[in-house]
This record gives C-alpha cells, structure tokens and sequence, in this order.
C-alpha cells in the first residue's frame, strides 16, 4: 500500500477507536457528530473578531489550517463558539501578596483575595500558576495583630483545599503550580511538605532558583534565607538581622545542604522541580518592563502577574512526506509548515479578542502584551518517521532545524501582523531587541523589521504537553516534545448491548509504519520509546530546541528506579549549564507507590454483581440485622474461595471460608442467606495469617450484631504503608475496564468478601443450588510497565506518575487535565 507524498495515518486506515472516544468526550458538543463540525465551529469563532468582509475568507483559511494539523490547545478546541462562559485560555499566573485581605503595600491581591480570583479562574476552565514567596515566613511578626504569622505553606494548604472545591462542584479540575524562591526562609518546609501522603494534591510545586544560588552550591558556600517582613522574638533571638538591603536574614545555611534537601525529594517524591529564574528573565523580550516569578502548570509558560497561556500545536507528522522511505527518501515539507506556521499565529492572536476572561485583569495583561504559544506535537513520531533516532544527534539536529522554521515564521507572521492591526501596547524597540533577550538573538532581516514596523505578539512560542488533543485530532501521535512512551496497549469497552469490545490504542507512527507493510515485530532502530533512552539524552533534546522557543519547554525526565543519586543530581546542573528555563524528573521507586505486573484476577467483573454489592450492603432488612446471641449448633451451609491479589511483593492468594445462615425474611413468606460465620483455614504460610484471622472473627461477630456490612465498609477504608493492593476491576463510565487498586490487603480481602455476599444473594434469588466460583477476568494488557506514583482518581492504582508534563496513570492510560 503505497501512495505519493503519504504522510497521515488517516490517509491508510481508519480513526482509531480511542481517538473517537476522546473527541465523543472532551470536545464534541451537542448536534456536533465528527471532528469536521468541530473544526468549523473553530474555525467560525476564531474569524469572527476579524473585518466583516474578512470574516468568511479567514473562516475557510482557519478551517483549512485546522485540517492541515494546525490546531488549538484544549481549551479552545472544547469551547470556542459555544454560549458558555468559559476562557479559551488553558492557564494563567496569579499574584499572591502579603496580607490576607484587600491589597498589600505592592499593589498584590491579598491572600483570600487571590484565592477568590483563583477559584474564579478555575471555575471557568483556566489552571494557575502562583509565587508565595511574597508571603512572610512562619514565625515573621504581624504587626495589626500582635500575632505571629504562619506561613506560606499554610496558606497553600487553603489553595489546595479550594481547587479540590471547585472540582467537586463539577468545574474541569484545575491544575495548579506553586513557586517558591530558595531565598525564603519558609523553603525547607516548602520542599518536603509533598513527603506527607495527600498534601497539595493538587499542586505541582517547584522551587525558583537563581544563577547565584547554583554559583553558591559549586563553590560550598553559605547561604541566605531572607525575607522583607520583620521577624518575630523567637527568630530574633536565634540571631535574624537586618542586612544593608533592608531585607532581614532569617537563617544562614550552607547552600549544598539546601541544594541536597531539594535532589533527594526530587528523588524520592518526584518533586519539587526547578525553575532557572535569571534564565527566565535574562531571555524574556519584556525584561523592560515586567519580572517573571512563576509559571503555569506544566511550566512551558513562565509567566508575569496575570500572564496567560494562549496555546495551539502543530501536528508536525502531518507533514512527513514518504514516510519511513516506503515510497521514495522521506522528507519534511518545511514550506507548508511555514505556511501553518503564519496563519496559526494570526487565530491565537484572534483568541486574545474572543475569548472569555476570567477577570479583568487578566484580559489587560494579555491585550497589552498579546502573548500567544504556537507549538507542535508529535516531534517523536515525526522523527521515527524521517529515519531519524530521537537520541541521536541527527534527530537532534532535526528537531531543531524544524523549531528555527518554526520560530522564523511566527515572528515574521506577528510582524506582518502589527503592519496590519497595530503592535502590542507596551512593544518598545530598544527594550524587545535589546542584548540577551530571545528576539536580540532573530536573524538580522527579522530583527530589522521589528525596528521599523513593530511586532504583533510579545511572545510566539511554547511547547506544551498536548495530551488529550494528540489522542483526538493526531490519531495518538507522541505528544509535544516527547517520544513515545509505548507502541500499544489494549483497552476493553462495555458495549451498549451487554458485550465488551477490546481495542488497541496504537501509537501513530507505529500504526502507519504497519499499515504501510512494515513489520512490527522488527521494528527499525529508528523506532526508539521514552524509556529506552538515557536522561542525559532527554536532556539534550530539550538543549537542542530550547534556543527557538522563546518561552520554555514542558517535558518530563523519566529516568529508571535504580538510577544513581549522584548522576541525579547531576542532571539538574546539565541543565543549568544547558540554559534551560527549568526541568522536572520523574523516578518509579517503592515511596512513591508499588511497581505491579499485569496479571488475571478472580474478582468479579460483571456491572450486575457490583450493582448486587451495592444493593446488599445498603440494605436495611430487619432479618438481616436483628442480633444473634451465638453460633447455631450442627452444621451450615458454606462456600470457600481462593483470593488472589497482587501487593508490591507479588501475587498473594488466601483461602476464605464463608458460612450462612437462612433466616425468614422480611415479608415471612421464604428465607433469606445471612451470612454468620468467616474463617480462615490454618496453614496458610503468610505473614497475612495474624491479622486475616483476628480479622475473621471480628467479621463473625459484627455479621451476629447485624452491622456486617458498615465493618466491611470501614475494612474498606484501611491503608497499608507498604503500597496499594490490586484486586478486580473497575468500569469506567465508557465501559472499559481497567484495575481495581484498594489501600491495603485488608481492604483488599473485604471487597471480596462483598462481592462473594452479592453473588450468593443474586444466586440464591435465582434459585441456584450452589455458588460457582469468580471466572479469572483477562485485563487489558499494557505495553508500558506500571511505575510507580500517585493514586489514580480512575482506576485507584498508585502509578500516576509525570508525562509530557502531564499526570498520566501507566495502568489504565488515564490523562490529567492539563493535556
């Protein structure tokens, strides 16, 4: 199967089911069937800001461009043209003062104030980046209140508390980043505060670090923790005091001391991550006249006060000709890039003018500054697609000959964009173009007509995780910057009529090298994944490229468990050197969460017997709860069933014994099976055997009290301190099933244990003579291997871990928001 120019895997096969899935459930709105009435309501919105007899021709362009793989961030792609008041924009800055209401004596929001404007923000679809670093430190004086103050962690626990608000009241979940810079005095508190199990939940944190600082920890010196509030007695006492600055030196600590504190939870916790301040600021065109202290999210976006991300990538293997040399040397088509390039600029720009805004102020930053982030997705599969290895220097050299077009177009486009509806309020020539910015560094033609004619956009440039809208419009291409992460894994979907239907979720060069008569199971060393290649190479893919991005670049180190602690650290001055804005790892390790294999399970899998457990355990039938002073004399009637788990030190099997009781039932007129009796034979050589049998006879008693199922619910709620425990599967709302984790063993064996009173109650309503055992359930297998992280809110399996600069569960492929 061959064709001229084949470039899309969608010129070969169908629409994967997965990519379906996605668009039916993030981006498609009512009346709206496939990606093309999508698209045109894009397409309609986004020219509807331009002249009115400009209106239709740019609608055919935007619409065009969309098909050509030039599409928006999430945000625009879910609600531009819609009637609801929702920002377009993914992600904004937030400013955080120092005090709790009203403004502090800087002109910063207070406290709860800026909470206000956060939860705002969120509920209409924005994540937030803050800096707490203006916030005085725990112990600093307050003078209003004769009082000591408490904190920024403190105060970002309330941040935290209000973002998990807002999304229990149904908002899209807001994403979140806290900074704080390594000069405050709180920032040892602030890097280990994520060693407590469920705190900040939903923050990243990073720390804001200065070129001095990293100076400071290569030469071993000492180092300050200052702030400008006035400390307290206790602090003064230890020996704070004023410097010459007038800032109060809180602590002196040696810097390598810090420096170390920060690596070994970045080891351990995957966080804090790190953000290159004077790098930020020193390459920032409007150093002139704005200080940049914090990002978004996922980081790609370093970003002032009120500073907001206005995204859309590219799908750079829409435009590979010949891809993997099947029909003639493969190629990139740089001139129709180019083209993307330009007309992508002009419908962010256009976003600015017909989006929602959250707050006023936020509409007056951006407006002042028109700040906009053309990006790409897909830079992995577009390598493997030219021949190139992703590690190689080749690819390397690729990857940024296609970010220099990239970037020489979208300021040329911005420039013949000012000629046409004027520059950004606040462009000055000498400042934008002055030595060492981003734009001091444009080819001489460029940087000549921007003196003379201005430039649109302060900003061009950003390249950001694109999650889900790879999944929905780039047939699963890799996202952003990233290679891929697996080639497929399997996805299992209840059908409407009761079936279930299994899918591959394919990666999208992989599936076109195939489509197009490549053999999968010999793949081309070309064909290179996340986790094959070393960190110094992801590293020096983002060395590459960063130099044409003019604000930063979201990628995630995944680097292997057993990698050494030294060669960590070494990383994070690799990219200092490199003059990268910031960098964030991620290493699978037993702190984190447990690395599982995907094995078969016993547990019931059927809606039906969920469904019987839900309805026994909330019943409320008199038989079923009246007290029974003892065991009955003679025998009864039983059932045993093997249980077979999986916790971190493998798979772990017990045998139960169940016994029932018939007793009337409520009406009089039959029996119902109460349960009356647990036990656990002897001889079972496992730790387990203790607690399963004390375990056992508390159930037997609570099950004669009449409250076995509020002991089982509450056996449902332990948690072990040795990792989750996966046990069954769970039924996503579209039908699939993925894994079921539960906190402990013990939890564990009570939800078998709910599951074997359901079936009995479903068998005996149908009049069953004996209760068969679980059929094994098959899970879906899975190409990558489940590493170890954060709890999934899906599937529960602790394996979220960072992707992409995403959260991304590797057991059940679930994707956090910020895609």
């Amino acid at each position: 199967m061959k064709r001229e120019n084949l470039g899309r895997a969608q010129d070969v096969t169908a629409t994967q089911p997965i990519s379906l899935d996605v668009l039916k459930e993030k981006y498609l709105k009512a009346g709206e069937t496939s990606a093309e009435d999508l698209f045109r309501r894009v397409a309609r919105s986004l020219a509807s800001v331009e002249k009115p007899e400009l209106r239709e021709q740019y609608e055919a362009l935007f619409l065009a461009n969309l098909h050509a793989g030039a599409i928006g961030a999430g945000r625009i792609m879910s609600a531009a043209g819609t009637d609801i008041q929702a920002t377009l924009i993914n992600c904004f800055v937030q400013p955080v003062g120092d005090c709790i209401q009203g403004m502090d004596d800087e002109g910063f929001p207070g406290i709860y104030e800026a909470l206000r404007e956060a939860a705002e923000t969120m509920r209409r679809g924005g994540g937030v980046g803050y800096d707490f670093s203006r916030i005085r430190p725990r112990g600093a004086e307050v003078k209003g209140t004769h009082s000591m103050a408490s904190g920024p962690c403190s105060y970002i626990n309330v941040f935290d508390q209000s973002c998990s608000t807002v999304e229990s009241a149904g908002a899209r979940r807001g994403a979140q980043m806290g900074v704080l810079r390594i000069d405050h005095p709180d920032v040892f508190d602030f890097i280990t505060a994520k060693r407590t199990p469920g705190r900040w939940n939903n923050f990243n944190v990073s720390v804001g670090v200065s070129d001095a600082f990293i100076e400071a920890v290569q030469n071993d010196q000492p180092w300050e923790l200052v702030h400008k509030a006035s400390p307290g007695v206790t602090a003064l006492a230890e020996g704070a005091y004023q410097r010459d600055d007038s800032l109060w030196v809180y602590q002196t600590v040696q810097a390598r001391d810090l420096w170390d504190t920060i690596m070994k939870s970045a080891y351990d916790f995957a966080e804090p991550g790190i953000l290159f301040l004077d790098h930020i600021n020193t390459d920032n065109n409007l150093h002139y006249c704005e200080t940049i202290a914090a990002t978004n999210p996922c980081g790609e976006q370093p970003l002032p006060s009120y500073g907001c991300c206005d995204l859309g990538p590219i799908i750079l293997t829409h435009f590979v000709r010949s891809p993997f040399g099947f029909d003639g040397a493969p190629s990139f088509d740089f001139d129709a890039f180019e083209k993307s390039v330009a007309l992508q600029v002009r419908a962010l720009d256009n976003v600015l003018d017909v989006t929602f805004w959250p707050l006023p102020q936020q509409r007056d930053e951006a407006h002042a500054k028109r700040r906009i982030g053309v990006g790409f997705t897909g830079m992995g599969n577009t390598l493997a697609m030219l021949c190139l290895r992703y590690d190689a220097p080749e690819g390397r050299a690729m990857a940024a000959q296609i970010a220099e077009r990239m970037r020489n177009a979208a300021y040329a486009a911005s420039v013949a964009l000012a000629r046409e509806k004027g520059v950004f309020p606040q462009f000055n020539a000498e400042g934008y173009l002055a030595p060492g910015t981003f734009a001091s560094r444009l080819p001489a033609a460029l940087q000549k007509d921007i003196r003379k004619h201005g430039i649109r956009n302060s900003h061009l440039l950003s390249i950001a995780p694109t999650g889900t809208v790879s999944l929905a419009f780039a047939d699963n291409a890799s996202n952003g910057i990233e290679p891929p992460f697996s080639w497929m894994y399997k996805r299992k979907k209840r059908e409407a009529d009761g079936s279930t239907l299994e899918y591959a979720v394919e990666d999208h060069a992989w599936r076109l090298y195939r489509e197009l008569g490549g053999d999968v199971n010999k793949l081309p060393e070309y064909f290179v994944s996340a986790l094959e290649m070393s960190a110094g190479d992801h590293i020096a893919m983002m060395e590459a490229v960063q130099p044409f991005v003019d604000t930063a670049i979201s990628k995630t180190v995944n680097i292997p468990a057993d990698y050494p602690y030294d060669d960590f650290k070494g990383l994070y001055l690799q990219a200092w050197r490199a003059r990268l804005k910031g960098l964030a790892t991620y290493r699978p390790n037993n702190i984190l969460g447990s690395v599982l294999e995907v094995h078969s399970t016993t547990a019931p899998t059927s809606s039906g017997a969920a469904s019987a457990a839900t309805e026994t355990n909330t019943a409320s039938i008199d038989p079923m709860r009246t007290v029974i002073e003892s065991r009955p004399k003679g025998a009864l009637s039983a059932v045993a069933e093997k249980v077979e788990y999986w916790t971190q030190e493998g798979k772990k099997r017990l045998y139960l014994v169940v016994s029932f009781l018939p007793v009337p039932n409520a009406e009089g007129t039959g029996t119902v099976d109460r349960a009356i009796e647990f036990f656990m034979p002897v001889g079972q050589s496992s730790e387990s055997q203790q607690w399963m049998t004390s375990s056992m006879r508390l159930l037997s008693l609570a099950a004669r009290g009449g409250f076995l199922e509020r002991a089982l619910s509450d056996m449902r709620k332990v948690v072990w301190d040795r990792g989750p425990v996966r046990l069954g599967t769970h039924q996503k709302a579209d039908g699939t099933q993925v894994p079921m984790w539960h906190d402990s063993e013990v939890a564990a064996v009570a939800y078998a244990i709910q599951n074997i009173l359901a079936r009995r109650a479903k068998l005996r309503q149908q009049g069953a003579a004996t209760l068969p055992q679980a059929e094994p359930a098959a899970l879906a297998p899975a190409a990558p291997p489940v590493m170890a992280g954060k709890k999934c809110g899906e599937c529960g399996a602790h394996a979220v871990i960072r992707k992409d600069g995403c959260d991304y569960c590797t057991q059940c492929g679930h994707l956090g928001t910020c895609g």
